[in-house]
């Protein structure tokens, strides 16, 4: 399919639109329904669009569309995006997160998946799309995420660590896991040198 694949999830295009590799969408609105993107379909599936491609995030911040206060920010702003656009990433369980966390995530999980249907607030967003905008663009680079993720590893078991690490290995493939190998060795050859 020469760099698009196809997912189908539920948001405001044709269930089966193609979302490049770089996770843009080039949606097509529906013409035979009633409204824009809405199918019989919708309801019996569920999203099939990786999260992953919400890592555009970083991306967007990296190309100084706005900016983030840290780096945990512009994940969480991902994740939002990922929530409200159907994957299938439930909010954190209670503990895990600050309540209003909880409660923001619960919110867009819920919008994500039609069962509850979001306010649209123009002046709200507009404020906060200004706000980013002063925020600083570092909080995205190679050196913050690298900081964030040793971070987040640190805090948690080896076993869980291990586990995480037997399932990528699963989940992978061949390919993946080759890449992922020289990925490594090239990692390693540069901090010996």
């Amino acid at each position: 399919m020469n760099g698009t694949r196809k997912y189908r999830f539920a948001g405001s295009c044709v269930p089966s639109q193609r979302v490049t590799l770089s996770g843009t969408a080039q949606c097509r609105k529906n013409r035979s329904a009633g409204k824009p993107g809405r199918t019989s379909e919708q309801a019996s599936r569920q999203a099939h669009r990786p999260a992953s491609s919400y890592a555009t995030e970083i991306e967007r911040v990296r190309r100084g569309e706005h900016g983030a206060r840290s780096t945990r920010q512009a994940i969480a702003i991902g994740l939002s995006e990922a929530r409200r656009a159907g994957v299938d990433l439930p909010p954190p369980r209670k503990g895990r997160a600050q309540q209003r966390t909880r409660r923001s995530a619960k919110y867009a999980y819920q919008a994500g998946q039609g069962k509850r249907k979001p306010r649209r607030r123009p002046r709200v967003s507009r404020a906060v799309k200004q706000v980013l905008k002063r925020e600083p663009r570092r909080t995205a680079s190679r050196r913050a995420l690298s900081q964030q993720a040793k971070g987040a590893a640190s805090r948690r078991s080896a076993a869980s660590r291990s586990a995480a690490g037997r399932k990528a290995v699963r989940t992978k493939g061949a390919k993946g896991r080759s890449a992922a190998a020289r990925k490594a060795a090239r990692t390693r050859a540069r901090r010996k040198g």
